[in-house]
């Protein structure tokens, strides 16, 4: 592992237009020279430009209904927006071949697309060939970018590289065949002192079958990269100057958490941080590879390093708040004094492939929460075939994250105290003490953070 040899994923506003793309050139460019003459260059992973899947998923819902005009409009404007970004940062020959592949690719997904419409039919498979675009367009232009800024870059198409099952739009990464592939594209490249240029969140099927790794995985596919080359650091360049103590769109100011161990990342991401996808960490902590989170507007903050090592200094690192969850309530006496219930329980929600956040029990009761709801009524229906089932929607949870809680067993008295007349849905404690989870009502989030930042963060 060669600790000048990283991975730098740039997020979607961090490649959102020219000018962001111009300081992504700026930023590889002062990574790369300030290492040894004998280092490797950076690879690159970025996302699509900011609020591109959004579209491209919108454009796949107008094909599921039929509305092929729109859908084809949609796709249409999405073009000219990459193609004005590619004209402002190329030139020359080298913008004509970027503006020949992007209105072919664009061009290529159209004609798929009308032929979803005509069908009223867009599948799995589909939605990933569609969503695609986005990481594979924005790709090719920073790449170009790179290329005309006197980089030595090669963009590399990832359904190349990472290769997954063919659970689309969450497929999960074959470690074994990506570790081939990576050695057999991108280590070459690297040898040969030029930067690969990679979109995140897609991969594709040994078929060569397009896949993604669901919302957010750039991230992980980042550290999915990082880890198959052993590099020396992950660094993900977002819009803000590192993991904060809690969510600036719920509470005014929060600090940067200047170190966190992977658990403490693991927990917040999972728990509704959203600057690190939660699978970042999984490869990185495979390797015992260092994380490091940056703000690509301001490249000299130092960020949030995560790392295995378990701070000494206090005991909470952070907040975190994940929204629009579902509380669903299983009662049943068979539950009483039997062995089985449980298992038949959480079999239903392996079944739809439904995750579970927290869970609580009684003797004849279950509680759980669930923040995906696509099969929350194939669940329901299976739970009442042997128990009572109700649902409380618009819920949320609210997450303190320390490793060192359990140093302090006043903390959660001052976390209910702070709370004081916010009704708690749910109250659970980690196996590992490293998290307190309470389950509110949505309505609640902003008092409930505030309450607990001011209590715990604020001098």
């Amino acid at each position: 592992m060669s600790a000048d040899f990283v991975v730098m994923k740039f997020g979607g506003t961090s490649v959102a237009d020219a000018a962001a793309m111009t300081r992504v050139v700026t930023i590889v460019r002062t990574q790369w020279e300030s290492q040894p003459k004998s280092g490797k260059p950076p690879v690159v992973v970025v996302s699509a430009l900011s609020k591109v899947t959004d579209g491209l998923i919108r454009a796949g819902d107008l094909a599921r209904n039929g509305d092929a005009e729109k859908s084809a409009a949609l796709i249409g404007e999405l073009l000219e927006r990459h193609l004005a970004v590619a004209r402002m940062l190329t030139t020359l020959q080298r913008c004509e071949q970027l503006v020949n592949a992007l209105t072919s690719q664009f061009a290529e997904l159209g004609a798929r697309v009308a032929a979803m419409a005509a069908a009223r039919q867009v599948t799995p498979a589909n939605h990933d060939l569609i969503v695609a675009t986005g990481e594979l367009a924005s790709s090719r232009i920073v790449a170009a970018a790179f290329q005309e800024q006197n980089l030595s870059a090669v963009w590399v198409d990832s359904r190349q590289v990472l290769i997954t099952d063919e659970d689309h739009t969450i497929a999960a990464p074959d470690m074994d065949a990506t570790y081939r592939r990576a050695q057999d594209v991108l280590a070459p490249i690297t040898a040969r002192q030029e930067i690969p240029v990679l979109g995140g969140f897609i991969a594709a099927t040994t078929a060569g079958v397009t896949t993604t790794l669901g919302r957010g995985g750039s991230d992980y596919s980042a550290a999915i990269f990082g880890a198959c080359l052993d590099v020396g650091e992950i660094q993900i360049w977002t819009d803000v100057d590192g993991m904060l103590t809690a969510d600036p769109r719920v509470v005014p100011a929060p600090r940067v958490v200047p170190h966190l161990s992977f658990a403490e990342a693991s927990e917040l991401a999972y728990f509704g941080a959203k600057v690190l996808h939660p699978a970042t960490i999984l490869p990185a902590v495979t390797k015992n590879i260092p994380v490091r989170i940056l703000n690509s507007r301001q490249p000299s903050n130092p960020g949030t390093l995560i790392t295995s090592e378990v701070r000494h200094d206090g005991h909470l690192a952070a907040l975190a708040c994940k929204r629009e969850v579902t509380v669903i309530d299983i009662t049943s006496t068979r539950m009483f004094m039997a062995h089985g219930f449980l298992r038949r329980l959480f079999e239903v929600f392996e079944r739809f492939k439904t995750a579970v956040d927290v869970v609580t029990t009684s003797e004849v009761s279950v509680s759980v929460t669930v923040d995906d709801p696509r099969r929350i009524g194939d669940v329901i229906r299976e739970l009442s075939a042997f128990s009572e089932v109700s649902i409380e929607p618009n819920m949320a949870i609210v997450s303190v994250v320390g490793d060192r809680l359990h140093d302090d067993p006043g903390v959660f008295a001052r976390a209910i105290v702070a709370l004081d007349r916010i009704p708690l849905r749910l109250v659970s404690q980690a196996s590992s003490r490293r998290t307190f989870t309470f389950v509110l009502h949505d309505a609640d989030v902003t008092d409930a953070m505030t309450r607990l930042h001011n209590a715990f963060f604020e001098r």
